[in-house]
């Protein structure tokens, strides 16, 4: 037995690995192991032999199981101290600046918009994506002809065979909002729209899915001059200019009368965009008074109220005030784009602390 012992204790002490130290544990303990197999031999040896072996057998495997157990721990600490000499970090070395996430423009536009108009008293509604024929067409008075109610336009929404329900498309304007927030409402109503649109283009200045704000107030007293206020101040604060000149030139909407394009006097010297100056002229929105079909839609009495409404691009607006060319980067999911033309996280756009850092 002694000779037992000194020949698993020898070996275990130049083991070099663990696969190694696993090997001498399953020769000497294992369920076949030569320890194992003398304990079995206990059974065939009379009581008194039995009595001295025993014990000896016993602390025999414990004396190996120990010896296996700080073997094992020896060569852990030794392979953990030669990573440590191999991994070594100097850490008096400054640290790494963490990236801090960035705001997309599209929702910083939005915030800044939402800014502007929630200081003249506007609250912002909202609507569902996936609307109804009737109001995303029928309620604006757009009627079955029209071509936006086409399959090459708008994104109509698949049904089963022999479903009658009215059919869903995803909505091209945020207008329905303002259908559903005067039905919820009522007059008078002053609030923003914002939100996502879908339609069937796709080139440098137009995609798939992109963003828009309407805004509508409607009262007793409101006309075209009170609409033509709103938009002067929203755009001095939006392009943080101190005077803006706007042109109205007469268009067709089905959802207003009269209606009217609304251009901005800017100048565009050296390829940079000024607001308020020069003598080239930019559309940047389409607006109108309330046609009266829409006010009856909405649950409101046109020969009591009427009022204005106005439908602006949010990605447009970004690429003319932080002068991004393309529209599709807007959704390419490239962090370099976001990185450059981000903002922090931290600075929330307000009129008087600044749109834009």
């Amino acid at each position: 037995m002694d000779d037992l012992r000194q020949k698993y204790l020898d070996a275990i002490a130049n083991a070099g690995d663990e696969t190694a130290l696993e090997d001498l544990r399953v020769q000497a303990i294992g369920k076949k192991g030569e320890i194992s197999l003398k304990m079995r031999e206990l059974g065939k040896m009379s009581p008194e032999e039995r009595k001295a072996a025993g014990p000896a057998l016993n602390a025999l495997k414990d004396e190996i199981t120990s010896a296996l157990a700080a073997k094992k721990e020896a060569l852990a600490d030794a392979a953990l101290d030669q990573r440590l000499r191999a991994e070594w970090l100097d850490v008096t070395l400054p640290g790494r600046p963490r990236r801090a996430g960035t705001i997309h423009p599209v929702s910083q536009v939005t915030e800044e918009v939402t800014a502007i108009f929630a200081d003249m008293g506007f609250a912002v509604a909202e609507g569902p994506q996936i609307e109804s024929d009737w109001y995303n067409f029928d309620a604006l008075n757009i009627p079955p002809e029209h071509p936006a109610r086409q399959e090459h336009d708008t994104f109509f929404m698949s049904r089963a065979a022999g479903d009658d329900r009215p059919p869903h498309v995803l909505r091209t304007h945020t207008s329905p909002v303002q259908i559903r927030a005067m039905q919820a409402q009522g007059a008078p109503i002053r609030v923003i729209a914002p939100g996502r649109v879908y339609r069937c283009d796709y080139d440098q200045t137009h995609t798939p899915m992109f963003h828009q704000v309407e805004g509508l107030a409607i009262g007793e007293d409101i006309s075209m001059a009170n609409l033509k206020w709103v938009l002067e101040e929203f755009c001095r604060a939006f392009f943080e200019v101190d005077e803006v000149e706007l042109r109205f030139r007469a268009s067709h909407f089905p959802f207003t009368e009269p209606s009217a394009e609304v251009d901005l006097r800017c100048s565009w010297e050296g390829g940079q965009l000024k607001v308020g100056e020069g003598d080239d002229w930019m559309e940047i929105l389409g607006s109108g008074m309330v046609h009266p079909k829409v006010l009856q839609a909405g649950g409101i009495d046109p020969e009591k109220f009427q009022g204005f409404a106005f439908g602006l691009g949010i990605d447009r607006l970004a690429m003319l005030k932080y002068g991004i060319p393309d529209l599709r980067a807007f959704f390419d999911s490239d962090l370099r784009w976001l990185r450059h033309y981000g903002f922090a996280a931290l600075d929330v756009p307000t009129l008087h602390g600044g749109l834009s850092r």
